[in-house]
């Protein structure tokens, strides 16, 4: 049988180990969540400081000049309240497609356009022999 000086070691030995094996768990954890996010920005396409200034700009300009005014891109319902007052009940801005595209265009005026070739990588290969 163990003596309590004994048992009590153990106890913070396997305390520390503990604490040891949650601390590598955490590190662990991190670097999980470090990869998946590099994992999904892995194919996604780099943009300047600048670059995403002038997205934002554009997003701006489309919001600023579309008219939340006109008030047929909003539905709206009336009721009279029980004091014979009008009021809205019921009021939702329907006009978003609009608004998409008006952003959609200004950003798309940021970029130029190319085809994409599913076979570029292959192409490329084959100049690349030809060459050797």
């Amino acid at each position: 049988m163990k003596t309590k000086e004994e048992l009590e070691q153990s106890v913070v030995m396997l305390e520390e180990a503990l604490q040891s094996g949650l601390t590598q768990s955490k590190v662990a954890q991190a670097d999980l969540t470090i990869a998946k996010q590099q994992l999904a920005d892995i194919n996604k396409p780099e943009l300047t400081g600048s670059q995403l200034d002038d997205i934002q700009e554009a997003i701006e300009k489309a919001v600023d000049t579309f008219d939340f005014d006109d008030t047929d891109n909003y539905d709206k319902e009336f009721e009279l309240d029980y004091d014979g007052r009008v009021q809205l009940a019921h009021f939702d801005f329907t006009n978003t497609q609009d608004l998409v595209e008006m952003i959609v265009e200004k950003v798309h005026k940021l970029f130029v356009e190319v085809e994409e070739d599913d076979n570029s990588q292959l192409n490329t290969q084959t100049v690349a022999e030809k060459i050797i």
